[in-house]
């Protein structure tokens, strides 16, 4: 991209290099690697089956590597969790790419506020390919280690699709999936997921954020992690336009909500009811003509704020 093209928003670090990252042929692991050992942060790669996950810890924490245990194991820090992967031939501006950069610059925030309470993972395999399930996504098997190393008390948030809209989604897509289970370990997930929604809400209204929307989404890596046992939140943004059409439609279809989560809308008619973000994701048409930057600095506040509260 010409120099002279770039928005200016992603002249300015850690965002400029944004529009590298959504190019068609490059290796999106190694520069992200990169980019994070370039902004001086804390990287630790963990390889599971396959999925390379990228995390950043706090200054002052070792990695896995050198002590041979998990930072902050046995304890609950805040892991905020954004995939960096995408379908083929989509430039993936929205679905991650964005909120991968807002989460380089909420470790920035964090470590200028000496705020050492969380950890950031970038994921792998978040898009599953038809004939796959949830397990194979690679939040799932990562859980799976991150349970094995004492961080079941973890506080996940997961961010997947931030860079279009003024109104923020929090997903009560594990609610649907959770509904019939009366086990235990199912209850203690559920109040889980429960708490970690509740201290959303009370950080957006903290933030005297007046748009925000409780609703079903697309799966994300949510779901791999409920299905490693881990409790996880999903928050997304929407256009206040499109968002107040999709709860409109969900009050009159009682089914629409399943059908977003088994990802089953075949019919034309129910699936113009999607929001149009969401039918601009996973093609083509991902592109960053569709990114609304005068909101950037909200999605990052709320972000901050979670760990800060």
């Amino acid at each position: 991209m010409k120099t002279g093209s770039i928005p200016s928003w992603a002249k300015i670090s850690p965002y400029d290099r944004y529009f590298w990252f959504i190019s068609p042929k490059i290796n999106r692991y190694a520069m992200l690697l990169e980019h994070i050992e370039r902004l001086k942060l804390n990287p630790m790669v963990i390889e599971v089956e396959g999925n390379r996950h990228i995390f950043i810890i706090p200054p002052g924490h070792k990695s896995l590597r050198e002590t041979n245990s998990f930072p902050f194991k046995g304890e609950s820090p805040y892991l905020f969790a954004a995939h960096y992967d995408r379908v083929p031939n989509s430039p993936g501006a929205n679905d991650n790419s964005i909120a991968v950069f807002h989460l380089l610059n909420v470790a920035l925030l964090f470590i200028k506020e000496k705020i050492d309470n969380w950890m950031i993972v970038f994921t792998d395999k978040e898009e599953i390919r038809e004939g796959e399930s949830f397990e194979d996504q690679g939040s799932f098997s990562l859980g799976k280690k991150l349970v094995s190393w004492g961080l079941e008390k973890v506080k996940i948030y997961n961010f997947d699709v931030c860079g279009a809209g003024d109104t923020f989604i929090i997903s009560t897509t594990t609610d649907h999936i959770l509904k019939d289970g009366e086990t235990e370990n199912i209850k203690k997930v559920r109040n889980s997921i429960h708490n970690l929604r509740n201290h959303a809400l009370a950080t957006a209204d903290h933030l005297r954020l007046e748009k925000v929307l409780l609703a079903p989404t697309p799966f994300s890596d949510d779901v791999g992690f409920l299905r490693a046992g881990l409790a996880a939140q999903t928050i997304t943004m929407l256009p206040s336009a499109e968002a107040a059409e999709f709860e409109a439609h969900l009050r009159n279809e009682s089914n629409f909500a399943d059908l977003i989560i088994s990802g089953k809308i075949k019919d034309p008619r129910q699936y113009r009811h999607l929001p149009e973000t969401w039918r601009n994701l996973n093609n083509e048409n991902d592109t960053p003509s569709r990114l609304t930057p005068q909101y950037f600095e909200q999605i990052v506040n709320f972000m901050t704020a979670l760990a800060r509260l």
